[in-house]
């Protein structure tokens, strides 16, 4: 399965033609492509370069999240600029367990664990909830378009 665009309701709501969405598959190369797309979609928009940085580290972390730790058969990778000077991230799994994403506590020497640590240092508002549109979790974060 190749990543491609499609069309999803939750982020086109609310704001039409000011959101775009990758549906991605399973895969860790799905990692550089929605970074490469979420970079070439912001800077589109003229999200100012510190902005765009944070905001393709945030969605590089959370696609790596769904890879690597749901049952996903595919994942929605969504972005979309927000009335408010702001813009928003949302990533899309299909992991039907219920079983929501741990609470990690990485120690020193850990390799991994760091990712939701990252989303809330980095986002000035960041959530989880289970998506309508997959059925798995929506992790979604805010960011301001100005640093």
């Amino acid at each position: 399965m190749s990543p491609h665009t499609t069309s999803p309701r939750f982020l086109d709501a609310v704001r039409p033609g000011r959101t775009h969405w990758l549906e991605l598959p399973p895969h860790r190369t799905s990692v550089r492509v929605a970074r490469h797309d979420t970079q070439a979609r912001l800077t589109s928009w003229q999200v100012p370069d510190e902005a765009c940085a944070n905001a393709v580290l945030l969605v590089s972390e959370l696609v790596t999240n769904a890879v690597l730790h749901t049952l996903s058969e595919r994942i929605l990778c969504g972005v979309g600029l927000m009335p408010d000077e702001r813009f928003r991230l949302e990533v899309h799994d299909g992991d039907l367990s219920g079983r929501g994403i741990p609470d990690r506590c990485p120690g020193l020497d850990d390799e991994n664990g760091r990712g939701l640590l990252l989303v809330r240092e980095i986002a000035e508002s960041w959530g989880i909830t289970r998506s309508s549109l997959t059925g798995g979790n929506a992790v979604w974060a805010s960011l301001a378009r100005a640093l």
